[in-house]
């Protein structure tokens, strides 16, 4: 049998509408009779109606969450992160796949869903700044990443340079000289461009030189594309004692090619990755990598388009989660 507000105001002995300012966590409610109303809806097995009560605000409950590869491994962890923010504030999540085109982007940004979401989280690859400037669509929008729009709309992400210097500074400290970077792109990718500048001012910072022939460009970022650009450095000649690889994926990549070809990680080469995605954790050697809080970045995008629906004099933010970088095997070798 359901259990009503009616039942839970009877059981603690108070009104109907004081049981709702504490299932609707109104401040205005002094600690003991929060308490006594809560105990009550324990033992009752009182479970609010989620989709009543946003119905009663003009909304539907749904977030949205899009994404440009729901194949990758930190895309998939951040959006698991996202659901579970979400979840703890009674929302779902939509997940939708712009496969990083531009076009998909500008659609999903218009709001083609709006009517059946109530904000848009989305992380966005090609999209430009006059995509967004004329947006029309009212529901709040924040978005994720390192480009930065300079609009008037929540903006979070990861300081990229400063997480390639720790990267870059971790593996200089271990007496690496020859550092390779992989994962620089052709076009105007702005996190393989911040994690490239990042390589490039530790190296001059450590009065090293940045050359640029142990620079490796990739065609995207999976597995494939860091073995293809490995595989073409040691090809030309060049063997560095170290990587940094813009992702995870390609620094798994690239290890792969090292062990084929008869070279030892971390003692003839040393690896870092980016992302710390569950995969770089269990491999034969597991992988050094830079890790964003990725947590805190789907709670503050959560936070943000709630702080977005609450108060329409609400001001846009630009947010900087945090990183560390994980130590592991790839760098340290087998304690």
């Amino acid at each position: 049998m359901r259990v009503s507000l009616k039942d839970v105001a009877l059981h603690a002995g108070v009104s109907i509408k004081t049981v709702s300012n504490v299932v609707n966590d109104f401040p205005h409610v002094t600690p003991a009779m929060r308490a006594r109303v809560q105990r009550s809806i324990d033992e009752l097995g009182y479970r609010p109606n989620l989709a009543a009560r946003h119905l009663r605000k003009g909304r539907t409950g749904i977030i949205a969450l899009a994404l440009p590869e729901l194949g990758n491994p930190y895309f998939a962890e951040l959006a698991a992160c996202v659901v579970d923010a979400a979840d703890e504030r009674g929302y779902t999540v939509l997940l939708d796949h712009t496969g990083g085109r531009r076009d998909r982007e500008v659609l999903v940004s218009q709001g083609f869903r709006s009517r059946v979401i109530d904000g848009l989280i989305l992380s966005p690859l090609e999209l430009e700044p006059e995509d967004l400037t004329h947006r029309s669509e009212q529901v709040p929008l924040v978005l994720l990443g390192e480009r930065d729009y300079d609009l008037p709309y929540d903006h979070i992400a990861i300081d990229n340079v400063a997480a390639a210097r720790v990267a870059v500074r971790h593996l200089i400290d271990l007496g690496r000289r020859d550092l390779a970077f992989i994962g620089a792109r052709r076009g105007q990718s702005r996190p393989a461009l911040l994690r490239l500048r990042g390589w490039r001012e530790e190296l001059a910072a450590s009065g090293l030189p940045h050359d640029e022939g142990l620079v490796a460009t990739t065609e995207g970022w999976g597995h494939a594309d860091g073995a293809r650009a490995m595989a073409d450095l040691l090809d030309s000649g060049r063997r560095p004692d170290a990587v940094f690889a813009y992702n995870d994926l390609i620094a798994i990549g690239a290890m792969r090619v090292l062990s084929e070809r008869g070279l030892r990680v971390p003692e003839d080469v040393a690896v870092v990755g980016f992302d710390d995605v569950v995969e770089g954790r269990y491999g034969a050697v597991t992988l050094t990598s830079v890790s964003p809080d990725k947590p805190a970045i789907a709670r503050a995008a959560v936070e943000a388009v709630l702080a977005g629906l609450q108060d329409k004099a609400y001001v846009p933010r630009r947010v900087q989660a945090d990183f560390e970088l994980v130590e592991r095997e790839s760098t340290l070798g087998r304690r």
